[in-house]
């Protein structure tokens, strides 16, 4: 049965959010698949749209991806990394559960395209637009210990 876990934030856990993050090897423990399955109760019940590793306190390039609201089943992405990106950028409104209460415009490329792993091992190459591609390239920040605050537009 998954468990709620707890969602690190600013500025008490910035060390933890900052920090390198390893990546997976396959076939992935018992102990991560778990941790996959308690990040998409967290993500869930939190409510967000997204979640890093980090963002649990496990420095890890793992991601659940939860756009259900959106119409689309929550995935996760191991060890995720951006290939390709458009030129083109476009500014939205974003927030982050490390960042309880604060918003602001950050501009991304429009269009990214994503290589990864599902759960599984199976490779993942995803082509993403609108908020798909914002939602992906949040989380992948993360992974890189960039943080939404970071991008703010002043």
């Amino acid at each position: 049965m998954p468990n709620l876990l707890r969602l690190h934030t600013l500025p008490q856990d910035e060390q933890i959010l900052r920090a390198e993050n390893r990546e997976l090897t396959f076939p992935l423990s018992k102990e991560t698949l778990d941790l996959i399955e308690n990040m998409k109760l967290t993500v869930k019940k939190a409510p967000g749209i997204g979640l890093a590793a980090p963002q649990v306190g496990h420095n890890l390039m793992l991601a659940i991806i939860h756009l259900e609201e959106f119409g689309m089943p929550a995935f996760t992405l191991v060890n995720p990394k951006i290939v390709s990106k458009s030129i083109k950028k476009t500014s939205m409104e974003e927030g982050c559960l490390s960042i309880p209460g604060k918003f602001g415009i950050v501009k991304r490329p429009s269009r990214v395209e994503v290589e990864g792993f599902t759960e599984e091992g199976k490779p993942l190459r995803i082509k993403a637009d609108k908020l798909l591609a914002k939602v992906l390239q949040h989380e992948i920040d993360h992974l890189n210990a960039i943080l939404i605050a970071d991008k703010f537009e002043k």
